[in-house]
């Protein structure tokens, strides 16, 4: 198999879809799909292939940790998004995720630790959030993820894969895997969603990315556990695993999700 080809097909076209999916559902479903491991999920595939199994694991162990960076991501998000601008909400995101990342890499990194890690960061950040404005209605405008902005995210994914993979030798497997969960596409979700529907559906894109990553951090835990002992089958109980988890929290998910009125001329 060619990796560079993988490269630059598979991203892509999950992002792709991604985002034409979660144009027709609302922010806070947008941002649970967004939780599926697009980009961490090919790294972890492509460094299997290029750099073996172990480093891959090894790899998965740290993007099991790292998701509890993205989980304060989005804490930090969505108390910036009920009082601030999205530039201001995305530096507060950020924020989170580099401090927490820094922390982490004091620490040793194996899957249980990591585990750990992940869910509690997930479980601190869905009770510590907030859940909506108060007093902003639950009925938000369609504005519709156009297909200039589909194509920006494709190239986008492929870019990040693209270069944390390349680096990955240089980086080592621990820091690439806290890296990789770095929320690119959440981002772009919580960002799109606030501008043009205010802070409540930056605030709704935000938990809905949070009950997704219930789902990834099960993914991760599967490769990171059984990848450098059975190679690449691993990635298919990984990724029914994923989707169980995921079919489980949609509901969650849509429950904190604002209604979507569409807007004049839109297409129903």
């Amino acid at each position: 198999m060619d990796v560079l080809l993988l490269k630059l097909t598979m991203t892509p076209v999950l992002i792709g879809v991604s985002a034409l999916v979660s144009r027709r559902w609302g922010p806070g479903l947008g941002g649970w799909l967004v939780a599926i491991p697009f980009t961490s999920g090919p790294i972890t595939l492509v460094l299997s292939l290029s750099q073996g199994w172990r480093f891959a694991g090894d790899t998965a162990a740290g993007v099991l940790a790292g998701t509890g960076s993205e989980a304060i991501f989005c804490l930090a998000y969505a108390w910036a998004a009920s009082r601030l601008s999205w530039p201001a909400s995305l530096a507060a995101g950020a924020a989170g995720f580099a401090v927490t990342t820094l922390a982490l890499l004091h620490l040793p990194i194996s899957v249980a630790p990591a585990l750990t890690v992940a869910l509690g960061g997930v479980a601190l950040a869905l009770v510590l959030s907030p859940r909506s404005l108060r007093g902003s209605s639950r009925a938000l405008a369609d504005h519709p993820t156009g297909i200039g902005d589909i194509g920006t995210r494709m190239v986008v994914a492929t870019g990040v894969v693209l270069l944390l993979t390349g680096a990955a030798t240089l980086l080592g497997s621990t820091l690439t895997g806290l890296l990789s969960p770095f929320p690119v596409f959440g981002a772009v979700v919580m960002v799109s969603s606030q501008r043009l529907q205010g802070g409540g559906a930056g605030i709704a894109a935000a938990r809905g990315l949070l009950w997704g990553l219930v789902g990834a951090a099960l993914f991760f835990l599967v490769v990171a556990t059984l990848l450098p002992r059975y190679g690449l089958i691993c990635f298919a109980p990984a990724v029914v695993v994923d989707l169980l988890a995921q079919g489980a929290t949609l509901p969650l998910a849509r429950h904190g999700s604002p209604a979507r009125v569409p807007s004049p001329g839109a297409a129903v």
